[in-house]
């Protein structure tokens, strides 16, 4: 059944980048199980290759006849399917203490990252996602491209203090898991893969502790996330 699986992962124009954090989310989840999956390249007005999950948006999974999406379903869904390979959530409570840190990781530090990287992306998109990104993200912000990367600063200080309880946590244990990475962690590391993909702003300092932590889940899953390609080197 593993063998099967086929994941919409978004990328830019070129099909090695791939940048969206609810994507990393299960791209490490895969990962974390090691399931081997199939990647495909997928973008922003490419609504008809995935209308079979009745909705327009990635990460999709495609397991046999489902069609999965939104990455907290997928893990659940990976995590139920698979009971005998390594677990994301460890137990039921660990399970519903991951989806609280998916949310807050959703809800309030994926908008305080998208601050500082959105004005980047356009420069890696395909052209034919070019006009739909910045109409829609511009409408969601309520202003331009141009006044959001003049508020870099701004944001980078609203982010700064957005991390506090994560910096809090990784200061006094390797993962946000403990010991080792699980789905707590990815749900978290998406965002700050998806600036290191996307964008040249530097979300942190060399020595805060959320850095080292980076690091670790850069390093994690045989370096997945760190082989992946960038913007800089694009």
């Amino acid at each position: 059944m593993s063998a099967d699986l086929r994941l919409f992962d978004l990328a830019g124009a070129d099909d090695d980048l791939r940048f969206s954090p609810n994507c990393w989310r299960t791209r490490l989840a895969l990962a974390h199980k090691e399931l081997p999956v199939e990647t495909i390249a997928w973008r922003f007005t490419e609504k008809n290759a995935i209308a079979k999950s009745d909705q327009g948006k990635v990460p999709v999974l495609v397991a046999g006849d489902k069609w999965l999406y939104e990455s907290w379903d997928i893990a659940e869904y990976l995590e139920d399917t698979y009971p005998d390979r390594s677990s994301l959530f460890g137990c039921p409570q660990g399970r519903a203490t991951a989806r609280f840190v998916n949310q807050w990781a959703s809800e309030v530090l994926h908008p305080a990252v998208a601050r500082v990287v959105v004005p980047d992306i356009p420069a890696v998109l395909h052209e034919k996602d070019k006009d739909y990104f910045r109409t829609t993200r511009e409408a969601a912000f309520g202003r331009t491209f141009e006044v959001i990367a003049a508020e870099r600063g701004d944001a980078l200080a609203v982010l700064n203090r957005t991390l506090a309880p994560l910096r809090s946590t990784v200061s006094k244990q390797p993962f946000v898991a403990g010991a080792a990475p699980a789905y707590a962690d990815h749900a978290v590391f998406g965002a700050f893969q998806w600036a290191r993909v996307i964008s040249s702003a530097a979300l942190l300092e060399d020595n805060d502790p959320v850095s080292s932590w980076v690091e670790r889940m850069l390093d994690a899953y045989d370096g997945l996330a760190r082989s992946a390609k960038r913007m800089a080197s694009a």
